[in-house]
């Protein structure tokens, strides 16, 4: 079985310190977090960006001031901002970071429901504005689903060129509006891809752990971090993304799977 590449979604655009004071906003909080989660064995550092009051922005700027300065202290880890951004934000808005030209950012595949009267809006010809935009850009998609509609969708946008193969996936389990997180749903996601694709397993709240420990013994890879749960544990708050992270360290080791280096994650998924 290939190594394990652990991505680390640090902060988020929803999650607020009113949930876990240890959630970062400004730059420094930024770079403590990703260094956190890099030091614990993540490759990749899935990235949202706040303004200093915890406000989400796309802010090409604001990404480029957070980006270089995780660069600095980490210069070989895998940087994927993300083109999600925060409900209601433009398409222009949301793919401001791809003006950096980074390795990877995320690719989300469909509409869902987002709690309460919150919609996450991802029409067909968004998701393929998107895609051109990366695929001009030399950038690879990670394409985001939260339901198996979202997997038809790729696949039908693969094969007309338009998504390139081969496909990295990450399934979103567990969302309130979309597919729950339990090991039926996650094996039935893995069943829908094509043979050849890659794919990380990425649980919301009580199901992060389950969806992370099924990732490890199916061969797929691992997302934790403050976007998708703030405990270490029922009832025990996550000191810092590190923390997430060594747990699947522990996991992985325990389970027989070796973790991946930036390098060869970058192997894994073919980056450029």
């Amino acid at each position: 079985m290939e190594k394990l590449i652990i991505t680390a979604c640090i902060c988020g655009a929803e999650v607020t310190k009113e949930q876990n004071p240890n959630v970062p906003y400004t730059v420094e909080e930024i770079v403590r977090e990703a260094k956190s989660a890099y030091d614990a064995g993540a490759a990749i550092i899935h990235l949202h960006v706040r303004e200093d009051d915890g406000t989400p922005t796309q802010s090409a700027d604001r990404f480029k001031e957070c980006i270089d300065a995780i660069k600095k202290e980490l210069p070989d880890v895998i940087i994927q901002p993300s083109t999600g951004g925060a409900v209601g934000m433009s398409n222009e808005e949301r793919l401001s970071p791809t003006l950096l030209r980074p390795e990877m950012a995320t690719l989300d595949c469909g509409t869902c429901n987002f709690g309460g009267d919150d919609i996450f809006v991802n029409t067909e010809n968004t998701i393929i504005e998107f895609a051109n935009r990366m695929n001009e850009l030399g950038i690879k998609p990670e394409v985001e689903v939260f339901d198996k509609g979202m997997v038809d969708m790729a696949i039908r946008l693969n094969k007309k060129g338009i998504i390139k193969s081969p496909m990295h996936f990450d399934f979103v389990m567990g969302v309130n509006g979309g597919i729950s997180g339990t090991a039926r749903d996650l094996n039935f996601m893995v069943e829908s891809i094509p043979a050849g694709s890659t794919w990380t397993a990425s649980g919301v709240g009580r199901a992060e752990f389950p969806m992370v420990t099924m990732a490890i013994l199916m061969g797929g890879h691992a997302r934790v971090g403050f976007e998708d749960n703030v405990y270490l544990s029922k009832g025990v708050m996550a000191k810092s993304n590190g923390e997430l992270v060594e747990k699947v360290v522990r996991l992985a080791k325990e389970l027989g799977r070796e973790i991946a280096t930036p390098d060869e994650a970058r192997e894994i998924l073919g980056l450029k």
